[in-house]
Protein backbone atom coordinates (compact mmCIF):
# COMPACT_ATOMS: atom_id res chain seq x y z
CA UNK A 1 0.00 0.00 0.00
CA UNK A 2 2.84 2.41 0.91
CA UNK A 3 4.50 1.63 -2.41
CA UNK A 4 1.25 2.41 -4.24
CA UNK A 5 0.78 5.71 -2.43
CA UNK A 6 4.39 6.70 -3.16
CA UNK A 7 3.98 5.84 -6.83
CA UNK A 8 0.75 7.86 -7.02
CA UNK A 9 2.40 10.86 -5.37
CA UNK A 10 5.42 10.64 -7.65
CA UNK A 11 3.15 10.45 -10.70
CA UNK A 12 1.23 13.53 -9.56
CA UNK A 13 4.46 15.48 -9.04
CA UNK A 14 5.68 14.53 -12.51
CA UNK A 15 2.39 15.60 -14.07
CA UNK A 16 2.49 18.96 -12.29
CA UNK A 17 6.10 19.54 -13.31
CA UNK A 18 5.37 18.63 -16.92
CA UNK A 19 2.33 20.89 -16.94
CA UNK A 20 4.37 23.79 -15.53
CA UNK A 21 7.16 23.29 -18.05
CA UNK A 22 4.71 22.94 -20.90
CA UNK A 23 2.87 26.09 -19.82
CA UNK A 24 6.09 28.07 -19.73
CA UNK A 25 7.16 26.73 -23.11
CA UNK A 26 3.92 27.80 -24.75
CA UNK A 27 3.51 31.14 -22.99
CA UNK A 28 2.30 33.39 -24.46
CA UNK A 29 -0.07 31.58 -26.81
CA UNK A 30 -2.68 34.35 -26.99
CA UNK A 31 -2.91 38.16 -26.61
CA UNK A 32 -1.79 39.78 -23.36
CA UNK A 33 -3.94 42.47 -21.76
CA UNK A 34 -1.96 45.24 -20.05
CA UNK A 35 -4.03 47.37 -17.68
CA UNK A 36 -2.92 50.98 -17.14
CA UNK A 37 -4.93 52.50 -14.24
CA UNK A 38 -4.71 56.03 -15.67
CA UNK A 39 -6.06 57.97 -18.64
CA UNK A 40 -4.40 57.47 -22.06
CA UNK A 41 -1.52 59.75 -23.01
CA UNK A 42 0.25 59.96 -19.68
CA UNK A 43 3.67 58.69 -18.72
CA UNK A 44 2.42 55.33 -17.47
CA UNK A 45 0.56 54.74 -20.72
CA UNK A 46 3.66 55.70 -22.72
CA UNK A 47 5.88 53.23 -20.88
CA UNK A 48 3.39 50.37 -21.19
CA UNK A 49 2.90 50.91 -24.93
CA UNK A 50 6.63 51.13 -25.65
CA UNK A 51 7.41 47.94 -23.75
CA UNK A 52 4.27 46.20 -25.01
CA UNK A 53 5.26 46.81 -28.63
CA UNK A 54 8.65 45.22 -28.01
CA UNK A 55 7.03 42.23 -26.30
CA UNK A 56 4.81 41.82 -29.35
CA UNK A 57 7.84 41.93 -31.64
CA UNK A 58 9.66 39.34 -29.54
CA UNK A 59 6.80 36.92 -28.94
CA UNK A 60 4.46 37.48 -31.87
CA UNK A 61 1.42 37.96 -29.64
CA UNK A 62 -0.46 41.27 -29.37
CA UNK A 63 -0.09 43.24 -26.14
CA UNK A 64 -3.26 45.27 -25.74
CA UNK A 65 -2.89 48.32 -23.49
CA UNK A 66 -6.20 48.92 -21.72
CA UNK A 67 -6.56 52.24 -19.87
CA UNK A 68 -8.83 51.99 -16.83
CA UNK A 69 -8.60 55.23 -14.82
CA UNK A 70 -10.45 55.91 -11.62
CA UNK A 71 -10.18 55.67 -7.86
CA UNK A 72 -6.52 56.75 -7.77
CA UNK A 73 -5.61 53.50 -9.50
CA UNK A 74 -8.19 51.31 -7.77
CA UNK A 75 -10.38 50.62 -10.83
CA UNK A 76 -7.58 49.16 -12.94
CA UNK A 77 -5.87 47.45 -10.02
CA UNK A 78 -9.04 45.57 -9.05
CA UNK A 79 -9.37 44.21 -12.60
CA UNK A 80 -5.95 42.59 -12.30
CA UNK A 81 -6.46 41.51 -8.69
CA UNK A 82 -9.53 39.51 -9.76
CA UNK A 83 -8.13 38.17 -13.06
CA UNK A 84 -7.15 34.57 -13.74
CA UNK A 85 -3.56 34.09 -12.49
CA UNK A 86 -2.07 32.98 -15.79
CA UNK A 87 0.15 35.89 -16.87
CA UNK A 88 -2.23 37.18 -19.53
CA UNK A 89 -3.33 40.21 -17.51
CA UNK A 90 -0.59 42.65 -16.53
CA UNK A 91 -0.73 45.88 -14.54
CA UNK A 92 1.52 48.93 -14.80
CA UNK A 93 1.64 50.58 -11.38
CA UNK A 94 3.31 53.59 -9.81
CA UNK A 95 4.24 54.74 -6.34
CA UNK A 96 0.89 56.56 -6.24
CA UNK A 97 -1.19 53.43 -6.84
CA UNK A 98 0.80 50.90 -4.80
CA UNK A 99 2.64 52.82 -2.11
CA UNK A 100 0.31 55.73 -1.34
CA UNK A 101 -3.30 55.28 -2.47
CA UNK A 102 -4.27 52.24 -0.33
CA UNK A 103 -3.35 54.17 2.83
CA UNK A 104 -5.92 56.84 1.98
CA UNK A 105 -8.88 54.47 2.39
CA UNK A 106 -10.37 53.31 5.67
CA UNK A 107 -11.06 50.03 3.91
CA UNK A 108 -8.47 49.68 1.12
CA UNK A 109 -9.84 48.02 -2.03
CA UNK A 110 -6.67 45.99 -2.48
CA UNK A 111 -3.44 45.08 -0.72
CA UNK A 112 -0.53 46.15 -2.97
CA UNK A 113 1.76 43.49 -1.48
CA UNK A 114 -0.48 40.44 -1.07
CA UNK A 115 -2.93 40.77 -3.98
CA UNK A 116 -0.34 40.93 -6.78
CA UNK A 117 2.82 39.19 -7.94
CA UNK A 118 5.64 41.55 -8.82
CA UNK A 119 7.39 41.07 -12.18
CA UNK A 120 9.89 43.94 -12.38
CA UNK A 121 10.45 47.68 -12.08
CA UNK A 122 11.06 49.43 -15.40
CA UNK A 123 11.73 53.09 -14.63
CA UNK A 124 11.98 55.75 -11.98
CA UNK A 125 11.77 59.53 -11.98
CA UNK A 126 12.75 61.61 -8.94
CA UNK A 127 10.36 64.34 -7.87
CA UNK A 128 11.60 67.90 -8.42
CA UNK A 129 10.33 71.00 -6.62
CA UNK A 130 9.68 73.96 -8.88
CA UNK A 131 8.47 77.47 -8.08
CA UNK A 132 6.80 80.20 -10.10
CA UNK A 133 9.07 83.28 -10.39
CA UNK A 134 6.46 85.34 -8.51
CA UNK A 135 7.34 83.41 -5.34
CA UNK A 136 10.76 85.13 -5.49
CA UNK A 137 12.70 82.18 -4.09
CA UNK A 138 15.79 80.66 -5.66
CA UNK A 139 16.65 77.90 -3.19
CA UNK A 140 15.22 75.64 -0.51
CA UNK A 141 16.76 77.91 2.13
CA UNK A 142 14.98 80.97 0.73
CA UNK A 143 11.70 79.06 0.46
CA UNK A 144 11.84 77.96 4.08
CA UNK A 145 12.62 81.47 5.26
CA UNK A 146 9.63 82.83 3.34
CA UNK A 147 7.28 80.02 4.42
CA UNK A 148 8.19 80.44 8.09
CA UNK A 149 7.78 84.20 7.97
CA UNK A 150 4.36 83.93 6.28
CA UNK A 151 2.81 80.60 7.38
CA UNK A 152 -0.20 79.47 5.35
CA UNK A 153 0.20 82.08 2.61
CA UNK A 154 2.17 79.96 0.13
CA UNK A 155 0.37 77.24 -1.79
CA UNK A 156 1.26 74.29 -4.01
CA UNK A 157 -0.41 72.39 -6.80
CA UNK A 158 -0.67 68.61 -7.10
CA UNK A 159 -2.22 66.26 -9.68
CA UNK A 160 -4.69 65.17 -7.01
CA UNK A 161 -5.05 63.91 -3.46
CA UNK A 162 -2.76 60.95 -2.89
CA UNK A 163 -0.54 61.60 -5.88
CA UNK A 164 3.23 61.37 -5.51
CA UNK A 165 3.43 65.15 -5.99
CA UNK A 166 0.98 65.69 -3.15
CA UNK A 167 2.67 63.30 -0.75
CA UNK A 168 6.19 64.50 -1.54
CA UNK A 169 5.18 68.00 -0.50
CA UNK A 170 3.56 66.56 2.63
CA UNK A 171 6.87 64.83 3.35
CA UNK A 172 8.65 68.16 2.85
CA UNK A 173 6.23 69.86 5.24
CA UNK A 174 6.59 67.09 7.81
CA UNK A 175 10.39 67.26 7.76
CA UNK A 176 10.73 71.06 7.71
CA UNK A 177 7.69 72.03 9.79
CA UNK A 178 6.39 74.65 7.36
CA UNK A 179 2.76 75.38 6.54
CA UNK A 180 2.09 75.42 2.77
CA UNK A 181 -1.48 75.03 1.49
CA UNK A 182 -2.44 72.15 -0.82
CA UNK A 183 -4.38 72.91 -4.02
CA UNK A 184 -5.33 69.62 -5.73
CA UNK A 185 -6.13 69.40 -9.43
CA UNK A 186 -7.51 66.68 -11.68
CA UNK A 187 -4.29 65.56 -13.30
CA UNK A 188 -0.72 66.73 -13.72
CA UNK A 189 -1.53 68.83 -16.80
CA UNK A 190 -3.94 71.09 -14.93
CA UNK A 191 -1.57 71.39 -11.96
CA UNK A 192 1.28 72.42 -14.23
CA UNK A 193 -0.82 74.96 -16.13
CA UNK A 194 -1.86 76.68 -12.91
CA UNK A 195 1.72 76.74 -11.64
CA UNK A 196 2.95 78.20 -14.93
CA UNK A 197 0.20 80.81 -14.73
CA UNK A 198 1.21 81.82 -11.22
CA UNK A 199 -2.10 80.85 -9.64
CA UNK A 200 -0.09 78.62 -7.29
CA UNK A 201 3.47 79.10 -6.08
CA UNK A 202 4.97 75.62 -6.05
CA UNK A 203 4.65 72.03 -7.15
CA UNK A 204 6.53 68.76 -7.20
CA UNK A 205 6.81 67.06 -10.58
CA UNK A 206 8.79 64.49 -12.53
CA UNK A 207 11.65 66.38 -14.25
CA UNK A 208 10.54 65.47 -17.76
CA UNK A 209 7.32 67.47 -17.43
CA UNK A 210 8.88 70.71 -16.19
CA UNK A 211 12.56 70.90 -17.15
CA UNK A 212 11.79 72.72 -20.42
CA UNK A 213 10.02 75.47 -18.48
CA UNK A 214 12.92 75.63 -16.03
CA UNK A 215 15.41 76.08 -18.84
CA UNK A 216 13.26 78.83 -20.40
CA UNK A 217 12.92 80.68 -17.10
CA UNK A 218 9.18 80.16 -16.70
CA UNK A 219 9.77 78.08 -13.57
CA UNK A 220 12.60 77.85 -11.03
CA UNK A 221 13.94 74.46 -9.96
CA UNK A 222 14.71 74.50 -6.24
CA UNK A 223 15.80 70.91 -5.57
CA UNK A 224 15.49 67.28 -6.63
CA UNK A 225 14.21 64.72 -4.14
CA UNK A 226 16.96 62.16 -4.77
CA UNK A 227 19.99 61.02 -2.78
CA UNK A 228 22.35 62.28 -5.47
CA UNK A 229 22.18 64.63 -8.45
CA UNK A 230 20.21 63.32 -11.40
CA UNK A 231 21.82 62.67 -14.81
CA UNK A 232 20.90 65.49 -17.16
CA UNK A 233 20.01 67.72 -14.19
CA UNK A 234 23.50 68.09 -12.76
CA UNK A 235 23.03 71.81 -12.11
CA UNK A 236 20.04 71.28 -9.80
CA UNK A 237 20.87 70.48 -6.14
CA UNK A 238 19.28 67.79 -4.02
CA UNK A 239 17.38 68.27 -0.78
CA UNK A 240 20.19 66.37 0.89
CA UNK A 241 22.58 69.15 -0.07
CA UNK A 242 20.21 71.60 1.59
CA UNK A 243 20.42 69.56 4.78
CA UNK A 244 17.30 67.39 4.40
CA UNK A 245 18.43 63.84 3.64
CA UNK A 246 14.99 62.46 4.55
CA UNK A 247 13.37 64.10 1.53
CA UNK A 248 13.82 61.38 -1.07
CA UNK A 249 10.89 60.63 -3.35
CA UNK A 250 10.59 59.13 -6.79
CA UNK A 251 7.72 57.99 -8.92
CA UNK A 252 8.64 54.44 -9.88
CA UNK A 253 6.91 52.29 -12.46
CA UNK A 254 6.48 48.56 -11.86
CA UNK A 255 4.87 45.69 -13.75
CA UNK A 256 2.65 43.34 -11.72
CA UNK A 257 0.23 40.55 -12.36
CA UNK A 258 -2.40 38.58 -10.44
CA UNK A 259 -1.25 36.80 -7.29
CA UNK A 260 -0.73 33.08 -7.82
CA UNK A 261 0.62 33.32 -11.36
CA UNK A 262 3.08 30.48 -12.16
CA UNK A 263 6.62 31.44 -11.22
CA UNK A 264 7.93 30.24 -14.58
CA UNK A 265 5.72 32.78 -16.37
CA UNK A 266 6.68 35.60 -13.99
CA UNK A 267 10.37 34.87 -14.52
CA UNK A 268 9.91 34.76 -18.29
CA UNK A 269 8.17 38.13 -18.29
CA UNK A 270 10.76 39.64 -15.96
CA UNK A 271 13.70 38.54 -18.11
CA UNK A 272 12.14 39.75 -21.36
CA UNK A 273 11.06 43.13 -20.00
CA UNK A 274 14.53 43.62 -18.47
CA UNK A 275 16.04 42.96 -21.91
CA UNK A 276 13.69 45.48 -23.49
CA UNK A 277 14.40 48.36 -21.09
CA UNK A 278 18.14 47.89 -21.75
CA UNK A 279 17.67 48.48 -25.48
CA UNK A 280 19.37 51.75 -26.54
CA UNK A 281 16.26 53.12 -28.27
CA UNK A 282 14.09 52.44 -25.23
CA UNK A 283 16.61 53.96 -22.82
CA UNK A 284 16.87 57.06 -25.01
CA UNK A 285 13.11 57.44 -25.31
CA UNK A 286 12.64 57.09 -21.56
CA UNK A 287 15.47 59.54 -20.86
CA UNK A 288 13.91 62.20 -23.11
CA UNK A 289 10.72 61.89 -21.07
CA UNK A 290 12.62 62.32 -17.80
CA UNK A 291 12.73 58.65 -16.77
CA UNK A 292 15.70 56.55 -15.77
CA UNK A 293 15.33 52.97 -16.94
CA UNK A 294 16.01 50.17 -14.52
CA UNK A 295 15.23 46.52 -13.99
CA UNK A 296 14.70 44.33 -10.97
CA UNK A 297 14.07 40.66 -10.31
CA UNK A 298 10.57 39.74 -9.14
CA UNK A 299 11.94 39.38 -5.60
CA UNK A 300 13.65 42.78 -5.70
CA UNK A 301 10.54 44.45 -7.11
CA UNK A 302 8.32 42.89 -4.44
CA UNK A 303 10.67 44.03 -1.67
CA UNK A 304 10.82 47.57 -3.08
CA UNK A 305 7.03 47.85 -3.16
CA UNK A 306 6.81 46.52 0.40
CA UNK A 307 9.34 49.09 1.67
CA UNK A 308 7.75 51.98 -0.23
CA UNK A 309 4.29 51.01 1.02
CA UNK A 310 5.55 51.18 4.61
CA UNK A 311 7.41 54.47 4.05
CA UNK A 312 4.52 56.36 2.49
CA UNK A 313 2.08 54.97 5.03
CA UNK A 314 3.83 57.07 7.66
CA UNK A 315 3.59 60.18 5.48
CA UNK A 316 -0.11 59.67 4.75
CA UNK A 317 -0.79 59.14 8.45
CA UNK A 318 1.05 62.36 9.34
CA UNK A 319 -0.89 64.29 6.68
CA UNK A 320 -4.27 63.12 7.98
CA UNK A 321 -5.57 62.63 4.44
CA UNK A 322 -8.46 60.22 3.83
CA UNK A 323 -10.68 59.15 0.92
CA UNK A 324 -14.12 58.06 2.11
Amino acid sequence: MKTLRFATLLSAICILAATSIGFADTYPSRPIRWIVPFSPGGGTDLLARAIGQKLHEAWGQPVVVDSRPGGTGAVGSLIVKNATPDGYTLLMVTSSTHAISPHLYREPPYNPVKDFDAITIVATAPEMMVAHPSAKVNSVKELLALAKSRPGTLNYASPGTGSIGHMTMELFKKVTGVNIVHVPYKGSGAALRETLGGQVHLMFSAPGSVIGYVRSGKLKALAVASSKRTPGLDDIPTFSEAGYREIVAANWYAVLTTAGTPRTVINQLSREIARIVRLPEIKEMFFKQGYQTMSATPEEAAQHIKEEFAKWGLVVKASGMRIE
